[in-house]
């Protein structure tokens, strides 16, 4: 574990100014703004578990939309804003002028006039989750400029239709804490497969965020899924680009078992088929119940061909050494305990709980990082005052 001074030394050697910078896709950002929130984030982590505060605002709200249902990611933004000395302030769009017809920007500067960060959860509509972000970061961006607003708030992916950038950093950081560093990423295998839920409709970002992020690092991933699942042709495309770039590689199986095989990590998640979401899209927008209905049933009875792609104790056996780290982003659909017949079994779940319950714990502080990078302008100086008085304190 690394102490606080090494993990400040290492992040001031870095080159990543992110204030007022967007976090919206990791592969928008530079390597090094990528280790960047990966030091903070574990710099905070131990301020937090050390019982050391690491509140750098006297004022200011974090609004959250969420467009989704969430837990995880709802209670870790909650979590970090508060940490940081900010006030949560959640848009409810059923109790807002929104129904009346108020347009995006109209709503996007009403909620910043005194906001730090605005957080966004929209990853049911395909091809319209991150262009909402884009429009709401344009919105504050011109009423910064034209001084209706006195501060821009940065506005932080917490999950669209292409990314969700917190979970797979959090996701990276708990790969790096196990295996001792980034650095000692490469190479290793792993497996981000498709796996068997009697759900449907689940958002591809998960897939697409890992396959994005960890082929920047020299990782050896292979994507499978049965004919039909495929992601976003632009995301595979650049993670193909990325592996190659990074002396990585990135394939895709056919099968769950030649994706387990000899791998270091397994990621086994449920999603949705890409030509799914494209018709899910327009019969949302229309609240065309019976369309949706349609689809739903036709969905289910096609996942119900592969409820063999189920992450049990045969696959994992066929992993390095049969112990390859499973991750999941929560909550996984477990055989015999959610449900019947699910991505995992009862028993391969409980060994990895715990270690899904500190996967999902970096969370908050991947968060705290992206909001403090963003907008704090000199993180190397706040950070040194704040190290400073936290261990006088």
């Amino acid at each position: 574990m690394k102490t606080l001074k090494t993990l400040f030394d290492e992040l001031s050697a870095l080159d990543c100014d992110g204030h007022g910078k967007d976090f919206l896709l990791t592969w928008e950002k530079s390597a090094d703004e990528l280790r960047a929130v990966l030091l903070l984030a574990e710099l905070f982590s131990e301020l937090h578990r050390a019982g050391r505060p690491f509140r750098v605002f006297d004022t200011g709200l974090a609004v959250s939309i969420f467009r989704d249902n969430s837990t995880r990611t709802r209670f870790s933004f909650a979590s970090a804003a508060n940490a940081l000395g900010l006030t949560v302030a959640d848009l409810d769009e059923g109790k807002s002028q929104i129904a009346h017809g108020e347009t995006v920007r109209e709503t996007a500067n009403m909620i910043s006039f005194l906001a730090e960060v605005i957080g966004i959860r929209d990853d049911m509509y395909l091809g319209e989750g991150n262009r909402y972000m884009r429009e709401v970061a344009a919105a504050v961006e011109e009423g910064f400029a034209q001084g209706v607003l006195h501060q821009r708030p940065a506005v932080v992916n917490l999950q669209c239709d292409l990314d969700h950038p917190t979970q797979s950093m959090a996701d990276l950081l708990h790969l790096v804490r196990h295996f001792g560093s980034l650095e000692n990423l490469r190479g290793r295998k792993l497996a981000m497969s498709w796996a068997y839920s009697p759900s449907y409709g689940k958002p591809l970002s998960v897939p697409q965020g890992i396959i994005g992020l960890l082929t920047r690092f020299g990782m050896d991933i292979t994507l499978a899924h049965p004919e039909g699942y495929e992601l976003v042709p632009e995301v595979v495309a650049r993670a193909r680009e990325q592996a190659a770039a990074s002396g990585g590689r990135f394939v895709v199986a056919p099968t769950m078992e030649e994706a387990f095989r000899d791998a270091d990590v397994v990621y086994p998640k449920s999603w949705a088929p890409y030509d799914v979401m494209r018709r899910r899209t327009p019969l949302l927008r229309q609240n065309d119940r019976e369309g949706l209905k349609a689809l739903e049933k036709e969905c289910l009875a096609n996942n119900a061909r592969f409820q063999s792609w189920e992450c049990d104790e045969r696959k994992m056996q066929l992993t390095r050494g049969g112990q390859a780290l499973y991750l999941h982003c929560l909550p996984a659909d477990i055989s015999g305990v959610s449900c019947a017949q699910g991505e995992v079994s009862a028993a391969v779940f409980e060994r990895a709980r715990l270690g899904t319950y500190r996967e999902a714990g970096y969370k908050p502080f991947v968060i705290a990082a992206m909001i403090f990078l963003a907008r704090v302008r000199s993180p190397r100086a706040v950070l040194g005052k704040l190290l400073g008085k936290s261990a006088k304190g």
